[in-house]
């Protein structure tokens, strides 16, 4: 049986005298949702178990079905959403044993979250995750304090979007110290605005939920970033809860290698073996069942903008998009600095799965995009923008969605492993 716990009320953002706090929903509703009891796996379950290790930013929809969980306390992540109220089906990723072991991880905190702002580049020349002169392994991994473990500030807010800032400093590979202005603001977009961003129409009882994310980084050295100096990029990570069936779907830009570079790079954790990852027809298909680990990533003239991932057991498309600039310059985030830091992707995707001792962060999925290298002089910023949609439904209703946005109908991603097609 699952477990079960109950809701014991939330937090907004309400502006009180020019200063943001947080104060619970009125007490009606706070009564109300104490006595309904909400499944794990739930929205409503989430919020509650979220709401003891932070007061939460709730943005929500008019009729309270698409629902979205930020944290300022939790590097102003989006944790996860429902796009049927609290009784729906909470889409993040909640590492909830790591938040229950109480510890604080030296290399990273798993806290999980449907939508997180990190910066890389993780490995390389320019890696701001491995000190100067240390071999890039496990051992000496250490994801910056600020977009791991710091709170960071809630600049403003109200029921459909809210903004964050947090001041950072960073030494990267080379022991150049960066000083460094981040800034997030993220939207609940109504359906009409979904409709506009993905130029689709969507059927008046479809159950979504979407949000755009808009990441912001200024320089705030007194010299410029360079090739020399080293720099970063802004680098946005989603995770999602997998299944036995789900899929990732990424269409791609067809045409020469020598123009456009290769199809993908699938060995960033060795190998994606062939049975888990298809590439037919200017589409890749990746099994995301989180049972083998393995990332692969599509430079930035390969990618249209666009990922997806299916899962026909929860009865969910999750669509990602975010911007891209084919013709500039994507940092390599590869554990190597002896590859070029200045080639790398601009989308990545990840399956989880047991490490070689048989333990496990997940299981989840990822969906991936980065900006081009921040090459800023003093006070100029970089700015990247990143939309989740989440559609909930049958095939039937999603399979025009999936079509239209990604050149494949659903049943044909359903299938796509299944040896005898």
């Amino acid at each position: 049986m699952k477990k079960r716990n109950q809701f014991k009320g939330i937090a907004v953002a309400v502006l009180i005298g020019g200063v943001f706090t947080l104060s619970c929903t009125d007490n009606r509703k706070k009564t109300e949702s104490m006595e309904m009891n909400y499944e794990k796996g739930t929205f409503g379950y989430d919020l509650n178990y979220l709401s003891e290790k932070d007061s939460l930013i709730l943005l929500k929809s008019e009729d309270e079905k698409a629902q979205v969980i930020l944290s300022a306390k939790y590097q102003a992540k989006v944790f996860t959403s429902t796009a049927n109220g609290l009784d729906g089906t909470s889409h993040g990723f909640v590492n909830y044993k790591f938040f229950d072991a109480g510890i604080v991880d030296e290399h990273m905190n798993g806290f999980g979250g449907e939508n997180r702002f990190w910066l890389g580049p993780e490995g390389g020349q320019y890696s701001v995750f491995f000190a100067p002169g240390t071999e890039q392994v496990y051992d000496n991994w250490h994801t910056p304090r600020a977009i791991d473990i710091e709170a960071w500030e809630l600049t403003d807010a109200t029921s459909t979007q809210a903004a964050f800032t947090k001041e950072i400093e960073v030494k990267n590979y080379r022991g150049t110290e960066l000083k460094i202005k981040a800034e997030r603001q993220i939207k609940l977009l109504s359906r009409e605005e979904s409709s506009r961003e993905l130029n689709l129409t969507l059927p008046g009882e479809m159950k979504m939920v979407a949000y755009s994310t808009e990441n912001r980084i200024t320089n705030q050295n007194d010299f410029e970033w360079t090739p020399e100096t080293g720099t970063v990029c802004l680098w946005m990570l989603d995770m999602f809860i997998p299944s036995d069936s789900a899929v990732t779907i990424i269409p791609y830009q067809t045409g020469s290698e020598k123009d456009l570079g290769r199809v993908v790079t699938s060995d960033y954790f060795g190998e994606i073996p062939a049975d888990r990852l298809i590439d037919e027809n200017g589409v890749l298909f990746f099994k995301t069942d989180g049972k083998s680990r393995g990332k692969l990533g599509m430079n930035a003239r390969k990618t249209k903008g666009i990922a997806a991932n299916y899962d026909p057991i929860g009865g969910r498309l999750t669509v990602m998009t975010f911007t891209t600039q084919p013709e500039a310059t994507y940092l390599n985030q590869e554990w190597n600095p002896e590859k070029d830091p200045l080639k790398g992707d601009a989308l990545n995707a990840y399956n989880d799965g047991p490490l070689e001792d048989g333990s496990i962060m997940g299981p989840f999925l990822e969906l991936e995009s980065c900006s081009p290298a921040a090459f800023l002089k003093p006070g100029e910023s970089l700015s990247h923008q990143h939309n989740v949609y989440h559609f909930v439904g049958d095939e039937a209703s999603l399979s025009p969605i999936s079509e239209k946005l990604l050149g494949v109908s659903l049943e044909k991603v359903k299938n796509i492993f299944n040896s005898n097609r």
